[in-house]
C-alpha cells in the first residue's frame, strides 16, 4: 500500500514536538468526564500555535466498552489487537456511531492528552477548503493559485489548481523524505515563510500528470483559504468546522510565526477529537442535521482522484472500504465506510505502518460483528 515515506523524518520530528513539552503527546492531569476536559495545557501561551476553542455545541461520545475480540494476519502471522497496541500505539480510540466501545492509553497518557497530528492536518486542510468552495469564498477547485495569493503569480505555483494541490499533482519538484525536513524545520523557527518557501520552487512535470506526495502544496492551500475567507486559517477552521463539527476540547494549530498556518502538518488535539472529525466525515459531513462539510466534498474526497487509486482530495483510500488521515509514523483516523466505525490511533513515531490499516480493518469487523 502506497503510504508517505517516513525514512528522513526524525529531526523534525523531535523539533516540532519541543513546542508541548518534547512528546509526541502531552500527559495531563486524570481525565474529566467527556466532552470537554480541561487542563493547564489548554491555558498555555505556546509559540508557533494558534489556539482552537472548544465548540459552544460538542458532539457528545458515551463511553460504552465492549470485549472485542480482534486477530488479524499480517506477515503470515496471527496479531491480536493488545499486541498491536502494546507495540505501535500511544492513544487509541473506536466510534460505533456516538459510542465509543474502545479506548486505550499507554502509561503516561490518557483522554486528556494532546497528541500531534503530523500530517493528517492535510485532511483538516482539505476539508476546511471544501467547506470554503461550498460557501463560495472559493469559486472553483479548478482556480489557480495566482488568483488568491497574487505574489506567487509567476512562481512555478502560480498555474496550479487547487484540485491538483489537493491530489498531490502540482507537478512540483519534491522529495518527501528530504525537502520537508529543511522547510519544516525552517518555518517552525520563524527563519522563513511558507509563502517565501513556496515561490522558491520549480516545476519538475505538468501538473496534473504525477502523484507526488508534497507537504509544501498543503501549506499554499493554508495560504489560498486565508487569502480566499479574509481570515487566518485557524480563525476559519473555528468557525466553520471545530465550532460546528462539535469538537470538544482546547486544540493547537502550528503556524510559520509570520501569521501562516501551516497547513500540512501540527494539530495538536486529543484523541476524542480526532474521533469526532472521523465520525463527522462518516456522516457525511453532518453533524445532528446540520451540513457542515458539503455532502459532494466528502464525497468527492474519499474518491480516487487520478493517478494513484490510494488517494483522493488529501486523504488515503483503502480501497472502496474506507479512507483515512494519515499521518507521519502511525498517527490515524480511519473511516470505515464498510462497517461505519471510526478508529484513531495516535503514536510518538512508529517507523513500519504497515500493519495499521489490516488491524484497523480488523476492528471495524469486530465492532460491527458485535453490535
Amino acid at each position: 500500500m502506497l503510504r508517505r515515506p517516513l525514512s528522513a523524518a526524525l529531526a523534525a520530528a523531535v523539533l516540532f514536538a519541543a513546542p508541548l513539552g518534547g512528546s509526541a503527546a502531552v500527559a495531563a492531569p486524570a481525565p474529566t468526564a467527556d466532552p470537554g476536559p480541561v487542563s493547564v495545557l489548554d491555558t498555555l501561551p505556546l509559540p508557533n500555535f494558534d489556539r482552537l476553542d472548544p465548540s459552544p455545541h460538542p458532539v457528545a461520545l458515551t463511553a460504552a466498552p465492549r470485549p472485542l475480540n480482534v486477530s488479524y494476519t499480517y506477515n503470515g502471522q496471527t496479531r491480536t489487537l493488545d499486541d498491536f497496541l502494546n507495540r505501535t500505539t500511544q492513544g487509541f480510540v473506536v466510534l460505533d456511531g456516538d459510542k465509543i466501545v474502545k479506548e486505550w492509553y499507554a502509561p503516561g497518557y490518557s483522554q486528556d492528552s494532546l497528541f500531534q497530528s503530523w500530517s493528517m492536518a492535510k485532511s483538516f486542510t482539505s476539508v476546511a477548503i471544501g467547506i470554503a468552495i461550498g460557501e463560495g469564498k472559493i469559486h472553483s477547485i479548478d482556480d489557480t493559485v495566482g488568483q488568491y495569493i497574487p505574489e506567487l503569480a509567476k512562481s512555478a505555483y502560480g498555474d496550479i489548481t487547487v484540485r491538483n494541490l489537493l491530489r498531490m499533482a502540482s507537478g512540483i519538484a519534491w522529495t518527501e523524505a528530504i525537502d520537508d525536513i529543511p522547510m519544516h524545520v525552517l518555518v517552525s523557527l520563524g527563519l522563513t515563510t511558507t509563502r517565501d518557501w513556496a515561490s522558491g520552487r520549480t516545476k519538475a512535470v505538468e501538473q496534473g500528470t504525477t502523484f507526488n506526495y508534497t507537504s509544501m502544496n498543503t501549506a499554499v492551500l493554508a495560504l489560498i483559504l486565508a487569502r480566499a475567507t479574509g481570515m487566518p486559517y485557524y480563525k476559519y477552521v473555528q468557525q466553520k468546522l471545530w465550532n460546528p463539527g462539535g469538537m470538544a476540547s482546547t486544540a493547537f494549530v502550528g503556524n510559520d510565526s509570520h501569521g501562516n498556518a501551516l497547513g500540512y502538518c501540527c494539530y495538536y488535539a486529543r484523541d476524542r477529537d480526532f474521533a469526532r472529525f472521523g465520525k463527522l466525515m462518516l456522516d457525511g459531513g453532518s453533524v445532528g442535521g446540520v451540513q457542515v462539510v458539503p455532502h459532494d466534498w466528502v464525497t468527492l474526497s474519499a474518491t480516487p482522484a487520478g493517478n494513484t487509486p490510494t488517494y483522493g482530495l488529501s486523504w488515503w483510500l483503502d480501497g472502496d472500504d474506507a479512507f483515512y488521515a494519515d499521518g507521519l509514523g502511525g498517527q490515524d483516523i480511519y473511516v470505515s465506510r464498510k462497517y461505519n466505525v471510526v478508529v484513531v490511533k495516535s503514536t510518538f513515531l512508529n517507523l513500519d505502518t504497515a500493519e495499521d490499516v489490516p488491524a484497523y480493518r480488523a476492528v471495524a469487523a469486530e465492532v460491527a460483528r458485535t453490535r
